[in-house]
């Protein structure tokens, strides 16, 4: 019995998206405009990198041919490989929203088909009734931030106030969310954790995806600094996902980063944490030492959209893509005959785009197998073939949304 390999590059979208304009979206493409960039040298940064966007061993696999089939053309500045190996496409998402959870659920087979509830953009952000229930169910003296913001600038904002009043720094985005930071030892990592699990509680009649614990460190704007012991507390899927089935099969769901937070802890074996990249990455080839027949490694590389896309930082982007194509290698050496791995993203966040969010886009799918035979899968309809494709190669029961790419 074979082993599935699942590893989402958070954010790595490949443009195209047939319905971007609804987003605001349209003409976004992370892949593409990241490549544009290091093309012309904007993206060069003093010893991080230089020179053209390189991907040797993911183009190998046919992510040009990928970027061309969601958008039309070759990102630019990238060489084309001699040789492809492995299956190679794109997928559109259904789901409603361009958020973690959705594009997470739709890849382990099902899409969400309902409209999350989202915070206004304008004036305060949280109702003052459900700031009043959050402050009297915690003991709170009251929050700061109460907007839409990004988590790095309104640390910066509002920390030293925090610390001196401990009052937590409440904002959302255009995810359906509700951020928490909070200093690890002033206010306290686990009442942090305990706050929002009341806030995940008070927030279901909101329809609200996610509570996310941002806790950070540091006495200034200066040395303020988000931690690895980030929390998120999420809803359960709809309905029963490619996790739960694999569990009912007596299969072993290891889940490495956030992947157990994102799916609520249902369908998860176990749970395998790491902060960054590449401890992501060195946890990840571990766990696949561990792995047994019929077992699946689902990973998130969450630093491509956490620390870059939402930062719109393009060098840094660039730079952690080709660290994590300079250890596929170490993957590829981990893979016993009939082992399946596929690379993919949960919605894009193209860093040159305007405002700090999410970008509607296809995103890319990688299929290798040893001694497998490379061809085109096309324009998949749905992330959830991906999770399909997963049931298939396992050998359970195909779900209700997708259809395997095998």
């Amino acid at each position: 019995m074979a082993r599935a390999f699942l590893f989402v590059l958070d954010s790595f979208g490949v443009g195209g998206s047939p319905d971007a304009a609804a987003y605001g979206d349209e003409g976004a493409d992370t892949l593409g405009h990241i490549a544009e960039f290091c093309a012309a040298g904007a993206a060069d940064r003093e010893g991080l990198r230089s020179g053209p966007l390189s991907l040797p061993i993911m183009s190998g696999l046919g992510l040009l041919e990928i970027a061309k089939a969601a958008t039309g053309s070759y990102p630019p500045g990238m060489p084309l490989p001699q040789k492809l190996y492995g299956l190679y496409g794109c997928a559109n998402e259904i789901s409603r929203g361009k958020d973690t959870p959705s594009g997470h659920w739709e890849i382990a087979g099902t899409p969400v088909t309902f409209d999350w509830g989202y915070f206004p953009t304008e004036d305060d952000a949280f109702p003052p009734e459900l700031v009043e229930a959050i402050c009297k169910a915690a003991d709170l003296p009251g929050i700061l931030g109460n907007c839409h913001a990004s988590g790095t600038e309104i640390i910066a904002k509002h920390g030293e106030e925090h610390i001196r009043s401990g009052k937590p720094i409440c904002y959302t985005s255009s995810d359906s969310v509700f951020q928490i930071a909070a200093h690890e030892q002033h206010f306290g990592l686990e009442r942090l954790i305990s706050l929002c699990q009341i806030v995940r509680t008070l927030l279901d009649p909101y329809n609200i995806g996610r509570v996310i614990a941002r806790p950070f460190i540091g006495e200034t704007p200066a040395s303020f600094e988000r931690t690895g012991n980030r929390r998120d507390f999420s809803v359960l899927p709809p309905e029963p996902t490619l996790l739960d089935r694999l569990i009912q099969a007596e299969r072993n769901v290891h889940a490495v980063g956030k992947i157990g937070d994102i799916f609520a802890h249902q369908g998860i074996s176990r749970v395998v944490k790491a902060n960054g990249n590449m401890k992501l990455m060195d946890a990840t080839l571990k766990t696949m030492d561990e792995a047994a027949d019929g077992d699946l490694v689902f990973t998130n590389f969450v630093d491509f959209d956490m620390v870059y896309g939402h930062r719109r930082d393009v060098a840094g982007y660039a730079a952690a893509l080709e660290a994590f194509d300079a250890r596929l290698p170490e993957v590829h050496r981990k893979l016993k005959p009939g082992d399946l791995l596929i690379l993919t993203a949960d919605h894009g966040c193209d860093p040159t785009w305007r405002g700090t969010d999410h970008t509607r886009e296809r995103v890319p799918i990688i299929a290798y197998e040893l001694g497998i035979r490379s061809r085109p899968i096309g324009v998949r309809q749905t992330y959830a073939d991906i999770g399909e494709t997963v049931a298939h190669h396992l050998g359970i029961a195909a779900g209700p949304h997708g259809r395997s790419f095998l």
